[in-house]
């Protein structure tokens, strides 16, 4: 077991997520950044399909009963045992993360990985759907499993260089905007706005302006899309975007980046470049 003693802002049981159920309308939700946790699973010679615990600007503090080998990764955090190395904790052990300098999500794997029951083949809680556990709360008890591919890792790992900027891709209604707006979108610097959760990031900069207003019937979407409401401010969907949306999608970031894409906090600047 783990014990909960305090979550910070949010803190969720993430894995790679719950892929091939669009047609019933469930997202994919999983690990905003899904290198990080992969490299964190890694460390504890986790298999990679383990569930881990996802913070979102720190906070997090807990309290291990029992001897347990934890590893942390991305947005590093002071306070932590270690950071992108494996480490074994005596029974008893507390530490607490401070927030981080930069980057907004950490992942903390143990050795066997989180054991909470899965929902349609995952336990990543779905913030939006409401699928899987709910989010973290002082004095849980979060259990652990026996989710072991081989050894601790001895390793220090290295997490990837940081993107300037992220790629993106027209999306399928990109002429539904005037010719300027896609120039705005990739020579822009966006800014990004408090109100971005899991489900989106919401975007500040200038107004992407369209050529056809009329009202768009739901089409489907994926975390990654560049949805442009009436506001003219793109909200980029993140792993619990819902599966169908109702606005223009004028591009899409570049698969490779979404995990750059899971790592930006509120205030933080992102350009776009298009691929």
């Amino acid at each position: 077991m783990i014990e909960i003693v305090a979550p910070g802002p949010l803190a969720t049981i993430q894995d790679r997520g719950r892929p091939g159920y669009a047609h019933l309308g469930v997202g994919l939700s999983g690990a905003a950044d899904r290198e990080a946790l992969d490299r964190a699973n890694r460390l504890v010679g986790n298999d990679a399909a383990a569930a881990a615990i996802e913070v979102t600007l720190g906070g997090l503090a807990i309290r291990l009963p029992s001897p347990t080998t934890v590893a942390l990764t991305g947005a590093e955090c002071g306070g932590a045992p270690g950071w992108d190395v494996a480490v074994t904790l005596p029974a008893g052990s507390r530490f607490a993360l401070d927030v981080p300098r930069a980057g907004l999500r950490s992942y903390l794997a143990v050795r066997g990985g989180i054991a909470v029951p899965a929902v349609l083949g995952s336990r990543s809680t779905d913030t939006l759907g409401g699928l899987g556990p709910p989010p973290l709360r002082a004095g849980d008890l979060v259990p652990t499993g026996s989710a072991i591919a081989g050894r601790v890792s001895g390793e220090v790992a290295t997490a990837p260089a940081h993107r300037p900027a992220l790629r993106v891709v027209l999306g399928p209604r990109a002429d539904w905007f005037k010719r300027k707006a896609v120039t705005a979108l990739t020579g822009s610097v966006w800014t990004v706005r408090p109100e971005s959760s899991r489900a989106g990031v919401r975007l500040m900069g200038p107004e992407l302006k369209r050529k056809v207003t009329t009202e768009l019937a739901s089409e489907p979407t994926v975390p990654g899309a560049l949805q442009v409401p009436m506001s003219g401010m793109p909200i980029l969907l993140g792993p619990d975007a819902p599966v169908t949306g109702g606005y223009p999608v004028i591009a899409v970031v570049h698969s490779h980046d979404l995990d750059a894409a899971g790592q930006l906090r509120p205030g933080d600047q992102v350009r776009f470049h298009l691929w």
